[in-house]
């Protein structure tokens, strides 16, 4: 996809963690945008980078780090240790290529990939997709300290953090570093692919969770809760899509409650099928623990499919009670239960759903975001001045 942009920045790097391949998307949408203001582009990331290059072999230059983790705690922190040294050691084959580099997924805790950028003196820009620093602390995972004291040094050492919203500055302890952090958005949405397919009241009842099969998320808490909603009302099916670490233990629960009629598990969804699954779904429910802003709380807005969120991260500035979505207290079984009942039962879920769609029409277009991405790397680049990127 093209922006209507002239070309503001002659190269740009970009930096993430290897990632899962529910990233890929992600970094796709960033490297559109990112196409639209620069000339080339050079990423070091996961094997996502194979899919990067196909995009566009010119301008587009990837180099994948494969990352193998361990499986016991000591093994996990070598595995990772030598990974960061991978991408720190082709970091530094291509310091004349780019001055501005992008920290992306996962960037704010390679701790020294961002001591050679800075070793090298480069811009570095974090942009941070989650909760911020204090996300990892809602988990309450044994390495979480480490998390945290990782992302507060690069935190410092970066010249500019970008995150979705005012309110994640303080929410995420971002608060000290308020003077060089930006609010911009990289999650595009492709309204001609996400739309709304099936009229909301053609749909049968069918209530689904799509997305990362992990703690974080709230699987877990979602399949405890259907067997609850099962009690409130029969006449509700259930599909769950995704993959993950959690995956088996959500095919051994399913099997032993004994939701095989109830519940159609479908794995791994590819990105340009999202649109015909979300339009067959009457509720999406997100139970997460933490969040940012997830892309499939837009992408089934656009659909036409109500959301039920928990209200973390920025979903309750998209998400408003009775308006655009449904948002419950918290994610216990009985509570989630209780929500999609009460989301179904709700007498004007029809205008909730055309609020919605306006709501991601009006903020979430190619154009609105590419703009926002602009003024967020201002001032960043020296020696070019073209269209308000100045040094």
């Amino acid at each position: 996809m093209k922006g209507h942009m002239g070309k503001s920045i002659k190269s740009l790097g970009v930096v993430t963690f290897p990632m899962s391949r529910r990233g890929d998307v992600a970094l796709l949408k960033l490297v559109n945008l990112l196409s639209s203001l620069s000339d080339e582009l050079y990423i070091i990331t996961g094997t996502a980078g194979e899919f990067l290059s196909r995009e566009n072999t010119n301008r587009v230059h990837s180099y994948p780090i494969e990352h193998k983790p361990g499986t016991s705690a000591f093994s996990r922190v070598l595995s990772y240790i030598w990974t960061q040294l991978r991408i720190s050691y082709k970091f530094v084959g291509l310091t004349s290529k780019a001055n501005l580099w992008i920290f992306y997924t996962g960037g704010e805790y390679l701790l020294l990939p961002m001591l050679t950028a800075k070793l090298w003196r480069k811009r570095v820009v974090l942009l941070l997709v989650g909760p911020g620093i204090e996300g990892s602390r809602a988990l309450k995972e044994p390495m979480s300290g480490i998390v945290v004291f990782l992302a507060r040094i690069n935190c410092a050492l970066a010249d500019r953090l970008i995150v979705y919203s005012e309110k994640l500055i303080e929410q995420g302890g971002l608060a000290r570093y308020k003077d060089k952090i930006a609010i911009a958005y990289e999650y595009f949405l492709e309204l001609d692919k996400f739309r709304i397919q099936k009229p909301l009241i053609e749909r049968k009842n069918l209530v689904g969770y799509i997305g990362g099969l992990s703690k974080e998320k709230g699987i877990l808490n979602f399949l405890e809760a259907i067997p609850k909603i099962i009690k409130g009302r029969n006449d509700i099916d259930f599909l769950i899509g995704g993959d993950g670490l959690l995956q088996s233990e959500v095919e051994e629960y399913l099997s032993r409650a004994g939701l095989a009629d109830e519940v159609r598990f479908v794995g791994w969804i590819p990105h340009q099928e999202l649109p015909h699954y979300l339009n067959d779904l009457t509720l999406l429910v997100l139970p997460s623990y933490t969040e940012g802003l997830p892309g499939m709380v837009l992408e089934a807005m656009a659909c036409g499919t109500p959301v039920l969120a928990t209200p973390v991260g920025i979903i309750p500035e998209v998400i408003k009670e009775d308006e655009t979505g449904f948002i419950m207290e918290n994610n216990s079984p009985e509570c989630i239960a209780r929500n999609v009942v009460r989301a179904l039962n709700h007498p004007d879920l029809g205008q909730i759903v055309q609020n919605a769609r306006k709501l991601v029409e009006q903020e979430y277009t190619y154009e609105i975001i590419l703009g926002k991405c602009q003024q967020a790397l201002e001032g960043l680049v020296e020696g070019e001045k073209q269209n308000g990127l100045t040094g």
